[in-house]
């Protein structure tokens, strides 16, 4: 909305500034944060009365949660993807269609989340709904997204996986690109899932990915800046960074609700969306190897289920005490407080390396 000033900059030169994304980055960065903040104190309590008891808690999981975590509304996601489409909607330019795209993806899968949230809330269960149907929907979903990015983009980069630390090792996929573009949506969308297990775990790697996801996009979407680093360049993808200092200001405003002892879960309605836009950014920009380096934390944590699933089914063993890996640390005996710290550190110690590979090549 704010965009559209610019027509009014050849009369009002102030105006001028809204052209550029970093200013309205830094704009979307607190519209987010501010709104969160005003609405996420009313919100818990409205969710907190409609849910009664709140988030069922796996009886199979730390006993510690049946007694600290019990009663916790959740849906806390539902604050962020406000502050989130707030925020995008003033600052970004609404004739971008990659805006429109990662935003589509965004909501399609927080709404996903949110009926899973539902029926685990309303039938106090942790199971939700048929995890086949879920995933078929979300790869549905994603397939479409990455048709789109694929029409969008100049060829054959467009169809293209393109390897970072190397200036020109691309392969062409055709359209098989569809394929493994759906798998990083939908992989990145139940990663940041299963990484949500303890208060304030999830939001801050997210955080901290769609910073490292913003410079990307920005980077990506310049001539200049893309032609000096020798990174592809996307047309049109350096306004995601607008998207992601939503991100930023909506996930800062919740975690202040989210700090342990946490006032409220993000939910599937969150962890689901979340991860799903940080998939499809990295699709666009055409990052996907760079996202599994930035995004290593919510990789581990999903190999950890998978490891621990297969290691279960064909030895009858397993390899951790329990999965995901963060509540196997739990049963070693670290506190919450140092599992979401150390795993913080991680995450930006990885962020770090990921945006080394925009200019290691």
């Amino acid at each position: 909305m704010f965009y559209w000033l610019t027509e009014l900059s050849d009369k009002v030169s102030f105006l001028n500034v809204f052209r550029y994304i970093t200013f309205r980055t830094g704009g979307a960065i607190v519209t987010a944060m501010v709104f969160v903040f005003l609405f996420g104190g009313p919100m818990i309590k409205l969710l907190r009365l409609k849910q009664g008891k709140g988030q069922p808690i796996r009886e199979d999981g730390p006993q510690s949660h049946l007694v600290t975590k019990k009663g916790t509304p959740t849906m806390g996601g539902l604050m962020i993807l406000m502050g989130l489409v707030v925020s995008t909607l003033l600052w970004a330019n609404p004739h971008n269609p990659y805006v429109w795209i990662v935003l589509g993806v965004t909501l399609s899968y927080g709404m996903i989340g949110f009926y899973d949230d539902y029926l685990k809330v309303t039938k106090q269960t942790h199971a939700g709904f048929s995890g086949r149907t879920r995933l078929a929907i979300e790869i549905a979903i994603a397939v479409v997204a990455c048709i789109a990015l694929a029409n969008l983009g100049r060829p054959p980069i467009a169809t293209s996986l393109v390897f970072p630390f190397f200036k020109e090792l691309v392969f062409n996929l055709g359209w098989m690109f569809v394929v493994l573009g759906a798998f990083v949506i939908a992989g990145a969308g139940n990663s940041v899932n299963l990484t949500d297990g303890l208060d304030g775990l999830a939001i801050v790697p997210v955080m901290i990915a769609s910073a490292s996801f913003g410079m990307v996009a920005y980077l990506a979407g310049n001539a200049v800046f893309a032609d000096y680093l020798q990174i592809h360049y996307v047309a049109g993808t350096g306004e995601l960074a607008v998207l992601c200092g939503a991100v930023i200001g909506a996930g800062l405003g919740f975690l202040w609700f989210n700090a342990p002892p946490a006032s409220i879960f993000m939910g599937d309605t969150g962890s689901l969306a979340l991860g799903g836009m940080l998939g499809t950014i990295a699709v666009a920009t055409k990052h996907e190897i760079v996202l599994a380096v930035i995004g290593g934390l919510f990789v581990l944590e999903a190999v950890s289920v998978i490891v621990q699933v297969l290691s279960f089914k064909l030895t009858g063993k397993r390899v951790f005490k329990m999965a995901p890996i963060h509540h196997h640390f739990e049963q070693l005996g670290w506190t919450e407080p140092q599992i979401v710290i150390r795993f913080w550190i991680i995450s930006v110690i990885l962020a770090l390396a990921g945006l080394a590979s925009l200019k290691l090549r």
